[in-house]
């Protein structure tokens, strides 16, 4: 057997450059909007977690950013906790709610799908975050091209 020489790693070892950028800081002209849209489960992915990091990202370089959530994306949106309402079951269980509140503290709009809400996942408006806007299935569309009218940067989330 190869003997291993090596020391362990230990806590407050680094094991890459976390200190290097390589490509600049792009920041928002003043006017620039940005919409990220989500048609994702909370909780089957990393993707909405990851991606509502990204939405807080561009509010803090300056974009007017919106969010999007339809279909499956409602249940980012919906109040949770357990036993209680804004109780916290197991760590990270609040996460998608905690960073969309950032992202409405931070002037984002965050505007959800009345359909998916309601025929989709059972859920009233009542179920939603206070400072969600929701809004008519038909405005789904119209959202994401005024967004393309303005042209602004899209992200699009999307798991299956």
């Amino acid at each position: 057997m190869p003997e291993v020489t090596m020391p362990a790693h230990k806590s407050g070892d680094f094991f890459v450059d976390y200190e290097e950028k390589v490509f600049p800081d792009v920041k928002a002209d003043p006017g620039e909007k940005a919409l990220v849209t989500f048609h994702t489960v909370a909780f089957e992915g990393s993707i909405g977690l990851v991606n509502l990091l990204q939405a807080t990202r561009l509010i803090r370089k300056g974009f007017e950013t919106s969010v999007l959530l339809y279909g499956p994306g409602v249940t980012l949106g919906v109040q949770r906790g357990f036993p209680k309402l804004g109780d916290e079951a197991f760590p990270g269980h609040q996460n998608m709610n905690n960073q969309l509140m950032k992202i409405m503290e931070e002037g984002g709009k965050v505007y959800a799908c009345r359909f998916a809400l309601q025929a989709l996942y059972g859920h009233g408006e009542p179920s939603l975050m206070p400072g969600i806007r929701p809004i008519s299935p038909l405005d789904v569309l119209d959202l994401v091209l005024i967004h393309r009218k303005e042209n602004a940067f899209i992200l699009d989330t999307w798991t299956l």
